[in-house]
């Protein structure tokens, strides 16, 4: 059978914990520059927030900030995120290529889902060559609610799906998919924690276990 598989993108299919901490350390020197900061770049705070949207991410990390600075660190820290991409500074997890060529010769169809912006989901499609095998990249900010379980319910209307699994390591992934109705893989990779991922229907290690999954529904 034939199905649907979404995919959030980080950490689940690229490792961002390899180029967040540098790039998020340079958008606080800059912000230290222009006499914005003066404490030590809340890495660990982000790290507990991943997969939350943009907006929260930086109401949490610049709460006294007004709305300009905030936007500007966001865009400072994404043309970093950008730049690291496309040195080479990051990776997708082990087995995602081997995964997604996988699931593509059973015929089934990919989808990623995600909370970053366009331009850097566009960076890492683009630099691991991942439109070989995705049928289309979806980002938040093409929904107006900020909303991971809108978009998931965005992609299944245009594409006309019925039948699937939404696969991501944090909490707004598993409800995306419960309330599409759709089965939920929980990642236990470097952003999980273990309270959202036992609401998961299935949870993985690695991401070649999906192929077991798909063999058990």
């Amino acid at each position: 059978m034939s199905l649907a598989l979404i995919f959030d993108m980080d950490g689940t299919l690229f490792q961002t914990n390899k180029i967040l901490e540098i790039s998020l350390e340079d958008t606080f020197d800059n912000l230290r520059s222009q006499n914005r900061w003066n404490k030590e770049t809340p890495l660990k705070k982000y790290q507990e927030i991943m997969g939350v949207p943009l907006p929260v991410v930086w109401e949490t990390l610049l709460p006294d900030a007004t709305n300009d600075w905030r936007e500007s660190a966001n865009a400072f820290f994404h043309e970093r995120l950008i730049a690291n991409i496309n040195a080479g500074k990051g990776a997708l997890y082990p087995n995602t290529k081997e995964l997604l060529c996988y699931l593509k010769s059973k015929g089934h169809s990919i989808f990623i889902a995600s909370n970053g912006q366009t331009e850097y989901l566009k960076a890492i499609v683009s630099y691991y060559g991942l439109d070989q095998w995705v049928t289309e990249t979806f980002s938040i900010q093409q929904i107006h609610t900020q909303n991971k379980t809108d978009l998931v319910t965005e992609i299944m209307n245009l594409h006309g799906i019925t039948n699937g699994m939404v696969i991501g390591d944090r909490l707004s992934d598993i409800q995306a998919a419960k309330h599409n109705n759709l089965h939920s893989i929980g990642c236990r990779f470097d952003f999980s924690q273990e309270n959202e991922l036992a609401q998961a229907d299935f949870v993985i290690d690695d991401l070649m276990e999906i192929r077991d999954v798909l063999r058990s529904i």
